[in-house]
């Protein structure tokens, strides 16, 4: 399940695939509890789907929107930095003990 087709889903239908998908986690542990799962990667394949539809959720509380994509060449002009003059700092003091002096 791909987010794409998460996110044209409706509401209703949302909370359809979380609660099968939690059911189908539920039966795969059961499985893997009582030594019948043969493929454990199903369990996490199934917790990576939960989180995706939670994350569609979330994102339509909040109101977040998946937006379109700039062009690079747009989004490198519109980055490039203003050239400033190189100010060189002062080196910084080394860190480390200090060396005994040897005429104590």
């Amino acid at each position: 399940m791909k987010v794409d087709e998460l996110r044209i889903l409706e509401a209703d239908e949302l909370g359809v695939r979380l609660r099968t998908a939690r059911r189908e986690l539920y039966e795969l542990r059961f499985k893997h509890a009582v030594g019948q799962l043969e493929n454990s990667t199903q369990i996490s394949k199934v917790r990576h789907d939960i989180a995706r539809i939670m994350t569609v959720i979330r994102e339509r509380d909040f109101g977040i929107a998946p937006s379109e994509p700039e062009p690079v060449a747009a989004v490198a002009v519109a980055e490039a930095p203003a050239e400033e003059p190189a100010v060189e700092e002062a080196p910084k003091p080394k860190r480390g003990r200090r060396k005994k002096e040897e005429s104590e």
